[in-house]
């Protein structure tokens, strides 16, 4: 028997290959390996989300849209969670997570989310799955023009990209999720869809949540981040598991540039402050503040004449964000100047109301609300409503309705309700083209919010119901009619209940 051994020549050439291989180790930089050892750490943290969702359609409420399947990403974090975007999970019905190199997906559930601030956290429940990752810490700010690295799981292919780009600004802007506006980070990185979610890392730590790209074509490369101080406020805000929110004291201003106009309202030379231009009752500011005062500081933050706070020796930003940055219950001072005498209070950080417009902020994970009444589907006007009008909602959306968002709210005119269509019946001949009409009153009485509304239609008794809009318009519906033909309307058009769930509360 003969035993064939490998050539020494072939011997000679692996251990060629493998001195080659340590040379070329040993002549690698040492950032290099640095960094790919950075990389190594954190890719298995990075988690690719994917989900089904399905919005209401607020154009027909009683129904959802066509469900659609999208991707985003998330890191782990503490306590065997996931960090994402509330956008990527927003009126989901089915979430998976994916870890990196690994074909199966593993269903998630939803534990928190904070719409204003665009984050969420998810979990999976599956035994094991957390075991081999390992959790990444929540870093600080980093300084202007710092190298960072965004990691997620973009459109293009299937594994995990990583991109780098420069910390070029930092400063409030409004969040393209649900219209908030707070803290954010802009970076010049590659950021697409299936981007949303991934961590912003620098030194294997998370320095931001990736949220939003440039939207408008006026600017190439420009994304956004949740900073980390946004990303603690909601972490300590999910540790009851209960949303509490930014908090908001209740007041609204406008910048103090012009000389004429800090005269005017008793400031000297050297000073500087916002002026207080509304002051909503039932919030924290009601009664204490007053129009016409100015806010000279919030806590120790100095607020400039163009409303700007320096919160690091290199960042200056809205001085919203110091109010921002206290919890519910939490006593914010304000040092403010009344007819040139300045004072100082304290005001407890509560709960923003439910809208300090009538057109209320767009919301998430819940049933729309509509009422329909001879025929006439009526509805609350709010964001989500405009924009079904699609994403350029801001010229196709009805004019008075666009309108509508800059008058305050009050106690007693707290929303809008919009006569959206008329679904043509006997009962209301006359009206078949009628659409987005605003209605003010019922028989004379002002609306001041849609269950009000809802509810005089229920307990009415007169032999007609009219609906008035501001400018003096009506539309008239005889009662007696609009009870009799609901249930074969209902029918004709296969809705299945003439209110949403809910709206009547027993």
């Amino acid at each position: 028997m003969k035993f064939f051994s490998r050539p020494a020549c072939h011997r000679l050439v692996l251990s060629t290959s493998f001195l080659g291989l340590l040379l070329l180790n040993l002549l690698l930089p040492a950032s290099a390996l640095a960094q790919s050892s950075e990389i190594r750490a954190i890719q298995d943290s990075v988690i690719k989300i994917y989900t089904t969702q399905a919005a209401p359609d607020y154009f027909t409420p009683w129904r959802l849209l066509t469900p659609r399947q999208s991707s985003g990403s998330g890191a782990v974090i503490a306590g065997n969670r996931i960090l994402t975007n509330a956008h990527v999970v927003a009126n989901a019905s089915y979430v998976q997570a994916q870890k990196h190199n690994d074909p199966q997906r593993y269903q998630a559930r939803v534990i928190f989310v904070s719409h204003e601030a665009d984050l969420a956290i998810i979990t999976v429940d599956e035994p094991g799955f957390f075991s081999d990752l390992e959790a990444l810490a929540i870093g600080d700010l980093p300084a202007p023009l710092q190298e960072v690295s965004v990691y997620g799981y973009p459109i293009g292919g299937k594994s995990l990209s990583i991109t780098k780009g420069i910390l070029s600004r930092v400063e409030q802007q409004v969040y393209a999720h649900a219209g908030a506006y707070l803290l954010a980070g802009q970076i010049d990185a590659a950021i697409n869809p299936g981007n949303s979610g991934g961590p912003v890392i620098v030194d294997e730590q998370i320095v931001g949540v990736v949220m939003q790209a440039n939207a408008g074509g006026r600017a190439e490369n420009l994304g956004y981040f949740v900073p980390p101080s946004i990303i603690r406020h909601v972490l300590t805000d999910s540790l009851d598991e209960e949303l509490d929110g930014f908090p908001d004291l209740g007041f609204r201003t406008q910048t103090l540039d012009s000389p004429s106009a800090k005269a005017a309202y008793g400031l000297s030379e050297d000073q500087n402050g916002v002026l207080v231009i509304k002051v909503f009752e039932n919030s924290p500011a009601d009664q204490i503040l007053r129009e016409n005062d100015v806010i000279l500081k919030v806590d120790d933050y100095d607020i400039a004449d163009d409303g700007t706070i320096r919160i690091t020796d290199d960042v200056l930003t809205d001085y919203k964000y110091a109010i921002d940055m206290h919890h519910i219950g939490e006593e914010v001072t304000l040092t403010f100047s009344r007819e040139g005498i300045e004072q100082e209070i304290s005001l407890s950080a509560e709960p923003a109301l439910s809208s300090y417009s009538l057109v209320a902020a767009e919301q998430f994970d819940r049933i729309p609300e509509y009422s329909i009444y001879g025929g006439v589907l009526f509805v609350p006007l709010n964001m989500n409503l405009i924009k079904r009008w699609g994403n350029d909602w801001s010229r196709t959306a009805p004019v008075s309705l666009l309108q509508a968002r800059n008058e305050w709210s009050s106690p007693d005119r707290r929303q809008l309700v919009v006569a959206l269509q008329v679904l043509a019946a006997d009962v209301n001949l006359g009206y078949h083209d009628w659409r987005n009409w605003i209605v003010n009153y019922v028989n004379g009485e002002p609306i001041r919010d849609f269950q009000h509304f809802a509810n005089m239609l229920r307990r009415n008794e007169a032999e007609n119901v009219v609906f008035e809009n501001s400018n003096g318009y009506q539309m008239v519906i005889n009662h007696a009619e609009a009870l009799a033909s609901e249930e074969q309307i209902l029918n004709r058009y296969r809705i299945p209940s003439a209110h949403s769930l809910g709206l009547f509360e027993e």
